[in-house]
């Protein structure tokens, strides 16, 4: 599997860094401490800064002149555009335009330090840069847990942020809590509550980064809130067949494949979906976090099958593709969100909403 990290001649080194845990595909840097911002940029290889330059193209060779025309060299400046280059390497990470306002790599790190009040509690986890280092990722602990159940079933809450220097995509900010025994990412946003925040690279843009932490202190708030629901949905039992079908309608590509599910057109439905549901239900019934007091025959259990099955079943063509699906807006995120959004309605309506009888 292809990992796009990024590799630093000048260090010899890749661009990325994981507290204790190895390291992407066995690169990067393990440290054993968790790092404060300014020892994870470092750690990470994110310490240089994006410069935005003028940009200039190759003419044509043609001069008009008062004494004609004149073969030569010529180079024209590009108006309104200019491109994005790291002051380390010179490498080229980007075309932009003129209202493009770059978001150094430390400004990214300071958006975590500010949400705690200068960096009490929170843990620098994992950081890195893609590409040419066009685009960059880190991940920060939260301190305390979504606890569901007596036992041992934990969740951890983490704030993800991603950013590019390439002027693709806004920079963007998550709550994103991970099931520990299963490593699953919960996505799932609430009623009037999202969990993500996404800024804009252009005037004002430091500013609104600035503030976006005020936004993300939804995330203490958000958490309790599915620390109940969770806690309600493990103690609802479903039986097998509820926990295929919310896989199915969780799942379902298409208005299509909705209508032969409801009308119980099982030859009509492609084989791609089938499979795909055979595998998420296999994952629900014999992975062994499905076998806990929290999800064994329970709604939580349902939930879980859906995120798990993209987290751990599902392949990609390679991690960056993995990391958009599950926590950058792509598919497992939508289909998980779809996968909450039917458990909260099984949860008050019952096997109604998907017309089992």
């Amino acid at each position: 599997m292809a990992h796009n990290l990024n590799f630093n001649n000048r260090t010899g080194k890749y661009s990325f860094f994981s507290v204790q845990e190895k390291a992407w595909h066995n690169l990067g840097q393990i440290v054993q401490d968790y790092p404060t911002s300014a020892e994870a940029i470092e750690h990470a290889g994110l310490d240089y800064e994006v410069i935005k330059t003028p940009l200039y193209t190759k003419g044509s060779g043609i001069i008009e002149t008062s004494q004609g025309i004149e073969i030569a060299d010529s180079e024209l400046h590009v108006p309104d555009y200019f491109a994005n280059i790291r002051n380390d390497n010179n490498a080229v990470l980007g075309v932009v335009g003129k209202d493009y306002q770059i978001v150094q790599n430390r400004e990214a790190f300071s958006f975590f330090d500010s949400i705690v009040g200068g960096g009490d509690g929170i843990l620098y986890e994992t950081a890195g840069a893609l590409g040419n280092g066009e685009r960059i990722f880190i991940t920060a602990k939260l301190p305390d847990y979504i606890r569901v159940g007596s036992g041992d079933d934990v969740t951890e809450k983490y704030i993800f942020l991603t950013t590019s220097h390439d002027g693709s995509g806004s920079i963007t900010a998550a709550f994103t809590p991970i099931r520990i025994v299963c490593q699953n990412t919960l996505n799932a946003s609430l009623r009037n509550m999202s969990n993500v925040v996404r800024i804009r690279h252009t005037s004002g843009a430091k500013q609104r980064l600035d503030d976006a932490h005020k936004v993300m202190g939804l995330a203490n708030k958000f958490s309790t809130e599915l620390e109940g629901i969770f806690n309600q949905w493990a103690k609802f039992k479903v039986n097998d067949q509820e926990v295929k079908k919310l896989i199915q309608l969780a799942l379902c590509p298409n208005k299509e494949t909705l209508q032969h599910l409801q009308k119980g057109n099982e030859d009509e439905i492609s084989t791609v979906f089938k499979n795909t549901v055979e595998d998420a239900f296999a994952y629900a019934m014999i992975s062994d976090t499905q076998q806990m007091d929290t999800t064994k025959g329970t709604l939580f259990g349902a939930y879980n099958a859906v995120t798990g099955y993209y987290q751990n079943v599902r392949t990609y063509k390679d991690d960056e593709a993995k990391l958009q699906s599950i926590v950058m807006g792509g598919t497992a995120q939508l289909k998980s969100q779809k996968a909450f959004e039917l458990c909260t309605a099984f949860a008050t309506e019952g096997a109604e909403i998907f017309n089992l009888n």
